[in-house]
């Protein structure tokens, strides 16, 4: 390199981050068990471009996510952006393809979407999300699932203090006609939607300046919205609120039947509880709206959210393509479990580790290495010949649980040492039998707290 030649400065933008190996193996962990939940109630996957064209995500979520899209023109002239979400895009999908598709077409998505937006705890400008949806019904049978696939979700991933909160937004819908503040819903619902960020005072001010509510019609949404008590007793004070709203009396029933049929399978109102209060900033939502919290860290916010929207991919074709779905919070959730300690530290995917002594030895390494994989069991190879010390540093460091020592005494006699690398404890196993002995051993170890 030139003594003139000025290095760049290695760094990443502000709000985007890298992933080394420790944080990309706990990630890909919650996909993959993401992944299996969502198989397990039929959903596929499928794939969409990062870029659209600008006119096909405008609009779409609300003038906050249009103030936060990534737009500009590509090197054609073309006016395009960053999907801000994988849900208009979805629609946009769905729109393209129902032909082939058919309906109801049930799919999930893991991808990454871009939001410039001020960076905070657990919140990155890239970030990935975690989306299943159900298009094409508007039967209430697939808000229940949405419910239900959540609740699964959430346990697979590992927890089980959390609390899914839900709502109906023709409930709000239908309180807000009532109070002739319906032409200005989409104003009212997303000041609503800051209550716990900004407090009571705050919304109120912001409903009276954005939607032109007077005070006593803000006073009253936010009533609403403190509504409080077990499910049964939210329903039943939400009855008369509602009373004379045919879209308020409408959300209400279905608030109630999908409480029943969760409760019908075990989810209790611990896990599943109606918090009015929830609005969902998005203004594509129409129906059931979903938050996820969990119980010993709520300060982080919604862990899943989502929702029913039936309006979403009209502008995108004449047929009716109603949807229900809803997104995992991936890095938010990370983080979450980072600061509850509930995160391995480990940089290696491979549970074996073999040390290499000498380049005789390499093809007796190769073939043991091989008789694991083949048990469904990782391992790595050192690639060169280090004092053991050394090579079980480098092993301790990457999060290696086991490791195989078999130097030309061992190899003579047949044999290997399998440690148990936490424990510092180490048993001699027999290498016949295709390392039969040796992979009980190592799935003893694995199987064990």
């Amino acid at each position: 390199m030139s003594e003139k030649t000025k290095l760049i400065q290695p760094r990443t933008l502000k709000g985007f981050r890298d992933y080394l190996p420790e944080a990309m193996m706990p990630r890909e962990r919650l996909i993959d068990a993401a992944k299996q939940v969502y198989r397990s109630y039929g959903f596929a996957p499928i794939d969409t471009p990062a870029l659209e064209y600008a006119e096909v995500l405008s609009g779409k979520g609300s003038d906050e996510t249009d103030r936060q899209m990534y737009r500009f023109q590509d090197h054609g002239g073309r006016d395009v952006g960053l999907r801000f979400d994988l849900t208009v895009p979805l629609a946009r999908f769905a729109a393209q393809h129902v032909g082939t598709l058919g309906t109801p077409f049930k799919r999930y998505h893991v991808a990454s979407v871009w939001r410039g937006e001020n960076t905070q705890r657990g919140r990155y400008r890239e970030f990935m999300q975690c989306d299943f949806d159900t298009i094409g019904t508007k039967s209430l049978v697939s808000d229940i699932e949405t419910a239900l696939v959540i609740h699964d979700l959430m346990r697979a991933i590992g927890f089980e203090g959390f609390q899914m909160r839900v709502n109906n937004r023709k409930v709000l819908s239908g309180v807000l006609e009532k109070l002739d503040l319906a032409e200005k819903s989409t104003e009212v619902l997303r000041a609503l939607d800051k209550l716990t960020k900004i407090g009571r005072e705050k919304v109120a001010a912001e409903m009276i300046a954005a939607a032109g509510a007077t005070a006593e019609q803000a006073d009253q949404v936010l009533k609403l919205a403190e509504v409080s008590g077990s499910n049964a007793e939210i329903l039943k004070q939400l009855e008369p609120l509602v009373a004379g709203s045919e879209t308020g009396e409408t959300g209400l029933s279905q608030l109630r039947d999908l409480l029943d049929a969760t409760s019908a399978v075990g989810v209790t109102d611990a896990r599943l509880a109606i918090d009015v209060s929830i609005a969902r900033g998005l203004d594509y939502y129409t129906g059931a709206i979903f938050e996820t919290f969990l119980d010993d860290l709520p300060g982080i916010g919604s862990v899943c959210s989502g929702g029913r929207y039936d309006n979403l991919a009209s502008l995108y074709t004449k047929e009716q393509l109603p949807g229900v779905g809803a997104s995992l919070g991936l890095d938010r959730l990370l983080a979450a479990m980072e600061e509850l300690g509930l995160i391995e530290k480990v940089s290696t995917p491979a549970p074996v580790f073999i040390p290499y002594f000498d380049e005789q030895s390499l093809n007796a390494y190769l073939v043991l290495a091989s008789q694991l994989r083949a048990a469904g069991i990782g391992v790595e190879i050192y690639p060169e010949a280090k004092k053991l010390g050394q090579q079980l540093k480098y092993a301790d460091r990457r999060g290696f649980k086991i490791a195989i020592i078999a130097g030309d005494r061992e190899l003579a006699e047949g044999k290997c040492q399998v440690k148990n690398l936490a424990a510092g404890e180490a048993t001699d196993e027999s290498l016949a039998d295709g390392a039969a002995a040796v992979i009980t051993r190592i799935k003893e170890i694995l199987a064990s707290p």
